[in-house]
């Protein structure tokens, strides 16, 4: 493996977070709120210095690149952007460890929301601001990576074939920098569509903007304790139903619909998708004496892998709900969990062997959904595999938190909510965790297991036989 081929776009990596710490700097500035700026500071400097002798030292090996390097390319990435973020926290004179500081890092990039600050009241709001740009960046890596990488057939994992994708089958190399700027235009734009949808809704401006760039990453932070303090209208909750529907469904969906480029039809998941949203909140609104805008808000951030709720729902719906995390809506999308389109070709392949048994000398329909595309054996064995490693890193992440303060269900709701991305909430039935207080070794695992869960446990497994079982 070359350490080098990764530099190049390791230091390209680099340059949004210098930025996103300029942008810091003068929203610092032009609200007075100085107390944290040195911070930023010293951010911009170090990732543009180490962005740029990244960018120089590996730029003449920039095509060497193979697939294998790409997915460590991707947890060098977040590992370093990490790093980056992890700056501010530490520095930030709130008394946050080194670890803390990555953790709380790590788990914005990553989208996940688990959090060491306890009451966001207590930190400065350049520092929220600081928070939720870490999930948005982040959601924004992941496309690329979604798009560019984990579609490479050398990894074989072949699940974005399957969605509508406008950059099918290119290499990394030549399309990096066109596909970035078509995917940031695309991502800038539904944010800002987000964004304006709340503002609209009367939230205000600093919530609208935090709100924003959480929900279009599927991010668990919020820029107040309790979301409830922030949609306490139906008005309101209407306007977040729409937000997570746009983080949930197919990238490019909404590019389609505005360029009206007729190819609306090609997006099947998405209709399969909407269709499941419906009966899964149809069958919660009727068994509970529940706000239907509330239902769908806790239904689709658990589908979307968001985790944010508003209200409390039935303790005995607490599993229901985290079930859900594992849909993880469309595969071009920034929700994580194991993704809607797997479940699917398990079940269809569980019913064609079904039907099999019964008929055995029947053609089965092999069809996925309603296009012509075929799910072959390949696609059946993929899907069955990533069940098998996420079952395996479920038991593995749990055995680990066991050993720390929390309980059973505790830990094992919580191995979940890792293994998804998914932030912790009451709707899930896990009781408040204090992450600073939590032994070390838990902080490790659940750092690592967060960048695993949001890389892909099918390219782990990947890169893992690349580099171990090379005969």
């Amino acid at each position: 493996m070359q350490i080098k081929s990764c530099l190049y776009y390791l230091g390209i990596s680099c340059f949004p977070v210098s930025f996103l710490s300029l942008l810091n700097i003068f929203y610092s500035f032009y609200f007075n709120d100085l107390g944290n700026i040195k911070s930023y500071v010293i951010t911009l400097f170090i990732s543009l210095i180490v962005g740029f002798n990244f960018y120089k030292s590996g730029k003449e090996f920039k095509e060497n690149i193979n697939a294998f390097e790409q997915i460590f390319l991707v947890l060098l990435v977040y590992l370093t952007i990490s790093f980056f973020y992890a700056i501010p926290f530490y520095f930030g004179g709130y008394g946050f460890s080194l670890m803390d500081s990555f953790f709380e890092s790590v788990s914005g990039l990553t989208g996940t929301g688990f959090s060491v600050i306890n009451n966001i009241n207590s930190i400065d709001s350049p520092l929220i601001l600081w928070r939720s740009s870490s999930q948005w960046l982040g959601g924004f890596y992941f496309l690329i990576f979604i798009i560019l990488i984990f579609s490479n057939k050398q990894i074989n994992s072949k699940f974005v074939d399957f969605s509508f994708n406008l950059e099918t089958k290119i290499n990394l190399a030549p399309n990096l920098i066109r596909v970035s700027i078509r995917t940031f235009f695309i991502y800038i734009f539904l944010t800002a569509t987000i964004f304006f949808l709340f503002l609209v809704s009367d939230i205000r401006l600093f919530d609208s903007f935090n709100l924003a760039m959480t929900i279009i990453s599927s991010g668990g932070f919020l820029p107040e304790n309790s979301l409830d303090k922030i949609i306490n209208t139906n008005l309101k909750q209407i306007m977040m139903i729409f937000a997570f529907l746009i983080s949930i469904l197919n990238f490019y969906l909404f590019y389609n619909i505005i360029f009206n480029r007729g190819n609306i039809k090609s997006h099947k998941e998405d209709l399969y998708l909407l269709s499941l949203i419906l009966v899964f909140s149809s069958l919660f609104y009727l068994t509970n004496d529940l706000n239907i805008f509330l239902v769908g808000i806790n239904i689709l951030s658990s589908i979307g892998t968001s985790g944010i709720s508003i209200g409390n729902v039935p303790e005995n719906f607490g599993l229901y709900l985290l079930v859900l995390t594992l849909f993880g809506g469309s595969i071009i999308s920034t929700t994580s969990g194991i993704k809607f389109l797997r479940i699917y070709i398990l079940i269809k392949a569980f019913v064609m062997e079904s039907y099999k048994l019964v008929k055995p000398n029947v053609i089965v329909n092999t069809n996925l959904m309603l296009s012509n595309k075929k799910i072959n054996m390949e696609n059946i064995k993929m899907s069955f595999l990533i069940f098998i490693l996420f079952f395996l890193s479920l038991f593995i992440l749990n055995s680990i938190l066991l050993l720390d303060i929390l309980n059973f269900e505790n830990s094992f709701k919580l191995s979940i909510l890792t293994l998804t991305n998914t932030a912790i909430s009451n709707i899930y039935g896990v009781e408040k965790i204090d992450f600073s207080s939590l032994f070390t070794t838990s902080k490790i695992s659940l750092i690592l297991f967060m960048i695993i869960a949001k890389v892909e446990l099918l390219s782990i497994f990947v890169l893992f036989r690349k580099i171990f079982f090379r005969n």
